[in-house]
C-alpha cells in the first residue's frame, strides 16, 4: 500500500473517532454547565408581621426618698433588695436636737396659755368693776365722775385686747410646737410606698445636710413583683403600626441577656408623643407592661423586643429567598424574557382585574399594589417560568401571597449550583 493512501486511511480513522467523541463531549459540557435549582415549597400556614426594637427595663415608679431635716444617721433598718411596706421605718436621724425643740415649744405654749388665764382674770375683774360702777351711776350720776367712768371702761377694753393678744400668742406657740413635732417626725425616714429597695445611698453615722438641697437616701421600686415597664425607642416609620397593634391589644415579646432562653411577654401600654432625634432619626418612646412575679426582670436590663403588628392565619406563604431570586436570562423561557430586559412592566395588572375595579382605587392604593406585585420562578422543563403574585404581610422568613397563580407545595426556585464540581 502506498504511503499516501495509508496516511489518508489513518486520517479518516482519526476523523471518525473525533466525530464520535464530539457528542459525548458536548453532552459532558452541557451537563457541567447545567445548574441544579435549589427550591423550596410554597406552604400554607400562619404569618405574623412584627417590628423589632430594643428597650430598657424599669420599675413602674422609682420613688426617691430623701430627708427634710439634717443630722447624723443613728439607725439604718433596711438593706439593698429588701422588700418594704408603706410606712416601714428605713432610717433614723439623731432626734435629740428636735426633741429639745419640742420640749422648748411645749413650755412656750404653757406660758402662753397661762397668759390667757391671767388676762382672762384681769378682764373679769375689770368687767365686775365696770358693772358695779354702772349700778352706782344709775342710782346717782354724781357718785361717779366722767373721768373715773372712762378709766374703768377703757381699762376693760384694754384687757379684752390683751386677752386677744394672749390667744394669738397661744396659736403661734401651737404652730411652733407643731413645726417642731413635724421636724422630729421627719427624723424617721419611712417608705411612702410598697416596693423594693433598689438603691441605698447612706451608711450609719453619715451626716445629712438638708439646708440647701434634699439628699436622696433610698430609691424604692414600686410594685416590682406585679409589673415592670420596658421603655423602647421605635422609629417614626413604624410608630403607626405600633399604635394599631395597641388598639388590637396584640402582645409584645422580648428577651433579656440574663435569661437568653426565656421569652417574656407583655402588652403595649402607652405610645408617648415626646420624640427624640438622634443623627436625623426620629424615634418615639413606647412603654410595654410585663408581669414580674419571679423578679427576673431587674431595673436597667436591656430587652430585645418584638412587637406583633398583625397576623394572618391559613394563608399561602412563600419563602423570602424566592422573592429575592433573580435568574440569568439564558435560563428563562422566551415568554418571560421581557421581565428581565425591562420591556414588560413588572406592574402589569393581574388576570381577573379590570378597569372598573380600579376606578375607585386612590393613587396611593395603586402605588401600594404596584409595589406588592412581584414574580417568583418555577422549573418548567429545561427553563424557568415566572409566576406573577401580589404579596401581603411579611416576616423574617416568609411572605403572604394575596393573589396569583400559585398553589400550596409549588416548588419555587431560591438559588442554584452547578451539577459538576459542586461539592
Amino acid at each position: 500500500m502506498r504511503p499516501s493512501l495509508k496516511f489518508l486511511l489513518i486520517f479518516l480513522l482519526l476523523l471518525g473517532l473525533g466525530a464520535a467523541a464530539v457528542i459525548p463531549i458536548q453532552s459532558y459540557l452541557k451537563e457541567k454547565q447545567r445548574p441544579i435549582w435549589q427550591t423550596q415549597k410554597a406552604i400554607e400556614g400562619e404569618i405574623i408581621s412584627v417590628v423589632n426594637s430594643t428597650g430598657t427595663v424599669k420599675p413602674v415608679v422609682s420613688v426617691e426618698i430623701g430627708s427634710f431635716v439634717s443630722g447624723p444617721i443613728t439607725e439604718l433598718h433596711v438593706e439593698f433588695n429588701q422588700e418594704v411596706k408603706s410606712g416601714d421605718l428605713l432610717a433614723l436621724i439623731d432626734p435629740r436636737l428636735y426633741e429639745a425643740s419640742v420640749a422648748r415649744d411645749k413650755a412656750t405654749l404653757l406660758t402662753r396659755q397661762a397668759d390667757i388665764a391671767r388676762a382672762s382674770a384681769l378682764l373679769q375683774q375689770a368687767v365686775n368693776n365696770e358693772q358695779r360702777k354702772k349700778k352706782v351711776r344709775e342710782a346717782n350720776e354724781n357718785f361717779v365722775a366722767e373721768a373715773e367712768w372712762d378709766q374703768i371702761r377703757f381699762n376693760r377694753m384694754s384687757l379684752e385686747a390683751q386677752l386677744e393678744v394672749a390667744k394669738a400668742a397661744v396659736a403661734q406657740a401651737q404652730a411652733n410646737l407643731q413645726n417642731s413635732e413635724l421636724n422630729l417626725e421627719y427624723t424617721k425616714i419611712k417608705s411612702p410606698v410598697d416596693g423594693i429597695i433598689i438603691d441605698r445611698k447612706i451608711d450609719p453615722g453619715q451626716t445629712l445636710a438638708a439646708q440647701f438641697q434634699t439628699p436622696v437616701l433610698f430609691v424604692v421600686g414600686e410594685r416590682m413583683r406585679e409589673e415592670m415597664h420596658i421603655f423602647a425607642a421605635v422609629d417614626e416609620a413604624d410608630i403607626g403600626f405600633i399604635r394599631k397593634a395597641q388598639e388590637k391589644n396584640l402582645p409584645a415579646q422580648f428577651r433579656v441577656d440574663a435569661y437568653p432562653d426565656e421569652l417574656f411577654e407583655g402588652l403595649i401600654k402607652e405610645v408617648r408623643f415626646s420624640s427624640t432625634e438622634t443623627q436625623n432619626v426620629i424615634t418615639y418612646p413606647v412603654l410595654v407592661s410585663a408581669p414580674n412575679p419571679e423578679l427576673k426582670l431587674l431595673p436597667g436590663m436591656t430587652a430585645t423586643i418584638t412587637f406583633k403588628i398583625d397576623e394572618s392565619k391559613q394563608v399561602i406563604k412563600v419563602p423570602n429567598a424566592a422573592l429575592r431570586f433573580y435568574p440569568e436570562s439564558k435560563y428563562v423561557r422566551e415568554e418571560d424574557q421581557a421581565l428581565l430586559d425591562g420591556t414588560q412592566s413588572d406592574n402589569a395588572v393581574l388576570d381577573g382585574e379590570n378597569q372598573e375595579s380600579e376606578a375607585w382605587v386612590t393613587d396611593n392604593d395603586k402605588l401600594r399594589q404596584q409595589r406588592n406585585r412581584r414574580h417568583v420562578w418555577v422549573v418548567d422543563g429545561e427553563t424557568l417560568r415566572a409566576i406573577e403574585i401580589v404579596t401581603g404581610m411579611t416576616d423574617n422568613r416568609f411572605t403572604e401571597i394575596i393573589s396569583g397563580d400559585l398553589k400550596t407545595d409549588d416548588e419555587l426556585v431560591i438559588g442554584s449550583q452547578f451539577s459538576l464540581g459542586a461539592g
